[in-house]
């Protein structure tokens, strides 16, 4: 007995990202080198290398701003200097 063949309309096309490859429009995270995620703006990459940044300190995470082909590293905020009591 033949199972009847299912067929479906036009199949969506999907946005293939290269993480090889550096994007040509926008902002994404290079995260210990390797290209990440793609956002619109500087600000909504940056939040989002912070919340990685603060989830996993021992990540390199940089922003990459495809216009100008620079790179911009996140930095992990450095904790405050301990007040030192003199010593007697």
């Amino acid at each position: 007995m033949k199972k009847p063949k299912i067929e479906m309309d036009e199949p969506q096309a999907r946005k293939i990202v290269r993480a090889d490859r550096a994007p040509t429009e926008g902002y994404s995270l290079v995260v210990d080198g390797h290209f990440k995620s793609h956002h619109d703006t500087v600000e909504a990459a940056e939040e989002a290398g912070m919340k990685l940044k603060n989830a996993y300190q021992m990540l390199q995470i940089q922003v990459y701003d495809s216009a100008t082909k620079t790179r911009t590293m996140i930095e992990w905020p450095a904790p405050a200097p301990a007040a030192t009591a003199p010593v007697v």
